[in-house]
């Protein structure tokens, strides 16, 4: 007697991933948890979810290790593929100039999304709250820069925080980056003025909340 075969079916994924995936699309993300475990595990499956996307580049940043510029440039300048990166914003091989760079490839298409996943950012945030505010506004200048007005092949640029509550209250603050553009001493922003853009697309995002719906 032959016995029939069922077919396997693929694993379902996780309504969240998908969910968050689709908030990706418009936002960048501010995504807390009290609980390491679980900020731990939605990072790991969330940017193993995003790297199944087509054409796609996922950059995981430890955020253990960044403390100041020069230790954020260090990870970066792996994660990104584009070679060594400077320790200051501006300027030849600095931060933006690198993020503004596809990773050198001669082989397949350009990537057409990158996605930031920035684990235990409110390090740098404890550490040193206005330099985390002036790479937090370079992540999603860049982002706003590639979409509003290169002319270049459009590279989509997306960035998830991942911490505990003290980013939810960072982004609560209508004076941080997570609400408005960095300026120096008052003056219109930079990004502001480059894109057009009035603000940066930010949302909030409770990992427990979202796992559990």
């Amino acid at each position: 007697m032959r016995i029939a075969q069922v077919p396997l079916r693929p694993a379902a994924i996780p309504a969240w991933r998908i969910d968050a995936a689709q908030l990706l699309e418009e936002h960048h993300l501010v995504a807390w948890s009290p609980f390491s475990t679980q900020r731990d595990r939605f990072a790991v499956e969330l940017a193993d979810h995003l790297a199944g996307l087509s054409d796609t580049q996922v950059c995981v940043i430890n955020g253990s290790a960044v403390t100041d510029m020069a230790s954020l440039s260090a990870v970066l300048s792996v994660q990104l593929g584009v070679g060594p990166i400077s320790p200051r914003m501006g300027g030849a091989s600095g931060l933006l100039e690198c993020l503004r760079c596809r990773p050198s490839c001669d082989e397949g298409p350009a990537i057409k999304r990158r996605f930031y996943i920035w684990i235990d950012a409110d390090n740098l945030l404890r550490h040193d709250h206005r330099l985390f505010g002036r790479i937090a506004d370079a992540f999603a200048g860049i982002a706003a820069e590639s979409e509003y007005t290169s002319e270049d092949l459009l590279l989509v640029h997306r960035a998830v925080y991942v911490g505990s509550s003290m980013l939810d209250v960072y982004a609560e603050d209508p004076r941080g980056q997570f609400r408005q553009w960095w300026s120096e001493h008052g003056e219109r922003p930079f990004w502001d003025v480059v894109t057009g853009v009035e603000r940066p697309a930010f949302l909030r995002y409770r990992i427990e909340d979202a796992v559990a719906a």
